[in-house]
């Protein structure tokens, strides 16, 4: 494609408004438009960004080439599936859908059509992950703090499904290996909802991953603790910092009796990494524009998104069994 890509933005409450800010920013696309259903919403981000506001979807198909879902999660099947059928790309905020049939009806429309789809999943495009990805080969255990203030979130799904899922698909494609086995507790706090959950995972590897989310905590942390045989990686999505400590190896000296050479005590080497801070979001849908006019596929598919929210539904279903 050597024209503008022709993009919308269907829902631009928290999250689509700051779609509707980048990719308006972006000088190879086109904002057609951007779609909200809330009245004003629409017009107010439209006027922000010099595009038309709608409260419907109605006459965008034939007139973009992608769009960008960050709709309620309860409406991402029918909101995304239209256009999808109609080889229209999308890509849709996590979670992918609200039930992993939904998930794998959307991938089959994208397959049928040949349309992209994308599972936004910003975490992915962190400066700080991309830098500790390549220093991560075969961990043992790894711990997960992502605690947020209330009521910073949307309600409208539990913290599993709302926080936790951006660690579980990084899990995935940290770990690279099958989950055996899930044990989890979660506690309704403020909200009918689950507001605090604790994930315990088992990988065929012989990794171990405990997963904390919550949305009602004091502090906003966002980290990530791998352990490997021979070194540690620290990743704090947050500040967009990243810190590495490996086990030297041993060095030699001579000494003592008849000058026998020994060992001497392995050192730790290490400390914080370069990395140049970014927006995840911006990096998120640089990707997705690039995927599109290329037609490769995007950084996460849908297939990861779809693999997340199978991850995070056994999280949930090992909660109620807890309970």
């Amino acid at each position: 494609m050597s024209e503008r890509l022709r993009v919308a933005v269907i829902g631009v409450g928290h999250l689509g408004q700051h779609h509707a800010r980048l990719l308006a920013s972006m000088d190879d696309v086109e904002l057609v438009a951007v779609v909200d259903c809330k009245p004003g919403r629409a017009e107010d981000v439209a006027a922000k960004y010099g595009t038309r506001a709608s409260a419907h979807t109605d006459g965008l198909v034939g007139r973009v080439d992608a769009v960008t879902v960050a709709v309620p999660t309860v409406s991402h099947v029918e909101v995304a599936r239209p256009f999808l059928e109609r080889g229209v790309a999308v890509l849709v905020e996590k979670p992918l859908a609200s039930s992993v049939a939904e998930a794998d009806g959307l991938i089959a429309a994208a397959a049928r059509s040949g349309a992209t789809l994308a599972s936004g999943h910003t975490e992915r495009f962190n400066p700080a992950v991309v830098a500790a990805l390549p220093l991560v080969s075969d961990p043992r255990f790894i711990e997960v703090h992502r605690l947020g203030t209330f009521p910073e979130r949307s309600l409208d799904i539990d913290v599993v499904f709302d926080l936790m899922i951006h660690d579980l698909d990084l899990l995935l494609a940290v770990v690279r290996s099958e989950v055996m086995a899930v044990e989890a507790v979660g506690v309704n706090v403020l909200t009918t909802r689950t507001d605090i959950a604790n994930a315990r995972l088992r990988f065929a590897s012989g990794c171990i991953a405990n997963v904390t989310a919550s949305r009602i905590s004091r502090d906003r942390v966002r980290k990530m603790r791998l352990f490997q045989r021979d070194s540690y990686v620290s990743i704090d999505y947050a500040s967009q910092e990243v810190e590495v400590y490996r086990l030297a190896a041993p060095s030699s000296s001579t000494g003592g009796h008849h000058g026998e050479t020994r060992d001497t005590r392995r050192a730790i080497q290490g400390g914080k990494l370069d990395v140049v801070n970014d927006e995840p979001l911006r990096r998120e849908l640089r990707d997705y524009v690039d995927a599109v006019r290329t037609q490769r596929e995007p950084g996460v598919t849908g297939k990861a998104g779809r693999d997340a929210l199978a991850l995070a539904t056994r999280v949930a279903e090992a909660m109620k069994a807890g309970m």
